[in-house]
């Protein structure tokens, strides 16, 4: 059974139901169905069929949602696109996953049409179209092991690779969200994050469609009318750049959040102070841990565990394995940090054209993520950090989130990327670079952090710019980070 059979159910159980809200219009859940056959006939007229690739170019908007399970249905491969990335970018990708056509919204039609112009069209246009006739196309049986959604990763390191992921990996991860959620068919859910990423799609968005209940839409996040509708929403996803202007607002501790049964954040490392933050406020924030390639569910808090387990990333999704191992492959004793492993449905089929890439990621059957976490006691996980930004220092392992997260708890730090620098007594040190913070003051730090981090660990110089450079999930690029320094690094050293 394909997953565009959940919208198929929701019509024929609750049709006038609202299956998604964008600009204050509800789409009932019979008209999302009727527009998803539509459109599946239109693709077939334009002769997409079993593992065709159709791309997207756009904004959120509930086409997104549209062409997704219409792709289900035939056994298309949707791939939607980065509208943050350059033309020569979205030009790379193109040529890469070769899609049968490209859709683009108004705001995008220049672009779209330059980047691919023997095979794009504008969305509108296309779901003007009459139903074509004829619309059989021969191609091979459609069912949950199909390959459908091909996301292109941020390429914050080196080019973006497409992941590529199964029907039932959608499905699995469903399963998993409403475990971490408790969601219900009655939910309202809040949908502010970029639909090019699986954090938008499908950490909230499709287990909503999964169980018939109402997706909230913005076309971009904006803070007003994110932290108005959280007022009116029972779950949020959000990432940590994206609450931190939340709190900020002037109506932040005037709006009544208390329906909200939980805030969801992932993405990247959550600073501590956010969650407090919200937890003043008694909404629990729930930390989702995963990647691209595990649709992204795989480790999660429950909503009953937040307030007791502040800064862990959760518990072993119910529908996956997770493994934390050492650089050998082998499982590492309880409390020890190694590398996240994942097993289950969720996890992708490989990467799109890459076949030494997937066989370096993907090792019987486990996904070794790149990132460092350890497992305490009680089965809670802490993340720790990515395996590329480990800082070897005279033979000891630096990790810099760590050391981030004491500087974060600054007083006059906004934000700060902790990176190695090359040093010729050390191999190599760690640096401190502190972005939109003007009132920070380096002998300042350099003295608070006396007591609360072994001094080896200690940044050996710090450097003050306007802004950290990000990519379009709001992650810190390490890389960039590192262009900003130009000053050699010191090699002196405290035991």
């Amino acid at each position: 059974m394909t997953i565009d059979s959940w919208i198929a159910d929701a019509a024929a159980s609750t049709p006038d139901k609202p299956a998604i809200i964008f600009n204050d219009e509800p789409l009932g859940y019979q008209q999302m169905a009727a527009r998803i056959d539509k459109a599946a006939e239109l693709l077939r007229s334009q002769k997409i069929g079993t593992s065709d690739r159709l791309a997207y170019l756009g904004f959120n908007h509930p086409d997104i949602f549209i062409l997704l399970f219409a792709c289900a249905k035939i056994g298309a491969v949707f791939v939607p696109l980065n509208w943050r990335l350059s033309k020569q970018e979205l030009s790379d990708i193109l040529a890469d996953c070769q899609p049968k056509i490209l859709l683009f919204d108004e705001k995008f039609a220049e672009t779209g049409r330059n980047i691919c112009p023997s095979a794009s069209m504008l969305a509108s246009e296309f779901f003007a179209q009459n139903r074509a006739e004829n619309t059989s196309l021969e191609g091979g049986a459609v069912s949950e092991d199909s390959a459908l959604l091909l996301v292109y990763t941020s390429g914050s390191t080196g080019r973006p690779k497409g992941v590529l992921l199964s029907q039932k990996a959608l499905r699995a991860n469903a399963v998993m969200s409403l475990d971490a959620h408790q969601m219900r068919a009655d939910d309202h859910i809040l949908c502010v994050l970029p639909l090019f990423h699986v954090g938008g799609l499908n950490i909230l968005a499709t287990p909503a469609f999964f169980i018939g209940a109402t997706v909230r839409l913005h076309s971009v996040f904006e803070p007003e009318a994110c932290l108005r509708d959280c007022a009116k929403s029972d779950l949020v996803i959000v990432v940590p750049t994206i609450l931190k202007r939340l709190i900020e607002q002037s109506g932040w501790a005037d709006t009544d959040i208390s329906g909200l049964r939980a805030i969801s954040i992932g993405s990247t490392d959550v600073p501590i102070e956010l969650i407090e933050a919200v937890h003043a406020r008694s909404v629990p924030v729930i930390q989702i841990y995963g990647a691209t390639e595990t649709s992204p569910m795989a480790i999660y808090q429950h909503i009953a565990e937040a307030f007791e387990s502040v800064g862990s990333i959760g518990r072993q999704g119910c529908g996956c394995e997770v493994e934390i191992r050492d650089h050998n492959a082998r499982p590492v004793r309880t409390g020890e940090p190694g590398e996240i492993c994942v097993r289950g449905d969720n996890v992708l089929m490989g990467y799109w054209q890459d076949e030494a890439q997937t066989k370096k990621a993907l090792q019987e059957g486990w996904f070794y993520s790149g990132d460092v976490a350890y497992k305490d006691a009680a089965g809670l996980f802490w993340f720790v950090d990515r395996i590329k930004h480990v800082i070897i220092s005279g033979g000891e392992n630096i990790y810099p989130a760590e050391i981030e997260r004491v500087l974060l708890r600054h007083r006059d730090i906004e934000e700060v990327a902790v990176v190695g620098q090359p040093d010729g007594e050390w191999g190599e040190v760690p640096v401190a670079v502190i972005g939109a913070s003007p009132n920070a003051d380096e002998e300042q730090l350099k003295s608070y952090l006396h007591g609360r981090l072994a001094r080896y660990k200690h940044p050996r110089q710090f450097y003050f710019i306007d802004a950290l450079p990000r990519n379009a999930m709001g992650k810190i690029v390490a890389e960039e980070v590192k262009k900003e320094i130009t000053r050699p690094a010191t090699s002196s050293r405290a035991e």
